[in-house]
């Protein structure tokens, strides 16, 4: 008697197909992560940065005390107050002396680029004169531009007027933009800063109505145009935005000074302040780089916000 054997290794080919298409359904369900775990990875990312930021900040902070003491010894030995010093000698105290000074630039870039991250970086605005700010800060740079071989030209703007600003911060953002061009400058070179009252029409987020857009219309200057200009290689086309990110350098440039922040900063301290900041260059025509500064502190800039 004959017996017929169910084949119960092969499927009937519907349900096969069915339950195929119900394993890879499920397999694409599990590879998408849910919104709630994507927030939980992002936070736990964040907190994992600021916790990282916050020990780079301390280390870097630790440094700060024995560099001074060291520096102070240089100019110490520099003054010939213990004792006459040979030409040589001379020579080494002014490679040390310079060599200090790069590192305290570098140590208190990190310190502000950690404190703009973290956002322990606070706006004070007081009123002020902006050419005294300008000129201040050409006086500091003088001396370098003149060993260097490089000419600093400003000239004070008596149209612009009084107004709040963050003194201290502004001159941050005027020395990082003449140390770029310093850096980037050949020797023989030019320099120019300026500043000129602006006209500053703003871009609303949303459309406003008829009555706002009566009231943003600009007949008289509310801002300050702030521009470096040089006679320097330039910056191509492609990286007039990427030049402000941060810890970023242009390609060929990896042997120069610096960690790539000294742009990055000032772009968010010039946010802080309610303005903006770009470049304008071609290669081989030099830059110009500009930034606006409100004659009236926007309102999250004078609670003191710093991003």
């Amino acid at each position: 008697m004959a017996i017929a054997h169910k084949n119960t290794c092969a499927p009937d080919a519907g349900v096969a197909t069915s339950t195929r298409t119900a394993a890879l359904a499920v397999s694409s369900d599990a590879d998408v992560p849910s919104p709630e775990n994507l927030m939980q990875e992002y936070t736990e990312l964040r907190e994992r940065f600021q916790r990282t930021t916050n020990a780079l900040a301390s280390a870097t902070h630790d440094l700060k005390t024995p560099l001074s003491i060291l520096n102070g010894y240089v100019e110490l030995l520099q003054s010939e107050k213990l004792g006459s010093l040979s030409d040589r000698q001379r020579e080494v105290l002014r490679d040390m002396r310079d060599s200090g000074k790069r590192l305290q630039q570098f140590i208190q870039d990190f310190l502000t680029y950690s404190a703009l991250e973290t956002g322990g970086l606070r706006m004070q605005f007081d009123l002020g004169n902006i050419n005294d700010c300008l000129s201040g800060v050409c006086r500091l740079w003088s001396g370098r531009f003149q060993e260097k071989g490089l000419a600093l030209y400003f000239l004070a703007n008596d149209k612009l007027p009084v107004f709040p600003f963050d003194a201290p911060k502004l001159e941050r953002v005027i020395s990082n933009l003449l140390e770029n061009s310093f850096k980037f400058t050949p020797k023989s070179g030019t320099v120019w800063l300026h500043a000129e009252p602006y006209m500053w029409e703003r871009r609303a987020a949303a459309l406003p109505s008829a009555a706002e857009r009566r009231r943003q219309n600009v007949t008289h200057p509310n801002a300050v145009k702030v521009s470096v200009s040089d006679t320097g290689p330039g910056i191509p086309p492609e990286f007039h935005l990427e030049v402000f990110d941060d810890f970023f350098r242009l390609p060929g440039t990896e042997g120069k000074e610096g960690m790539g922040l000294g742009l990055a900063i000032a772009r968010r301290l010039v946010q802080g302040m309610g303005g903006k900041i770009w470049v304008e260059s071609d290669p081989g025509g030099g830059c110009k780089f500009s930034f606006l500064v409100p004659y009236k502190p926007v309102a999250a800039a004078a609670k003191g916000k710093s991003r």
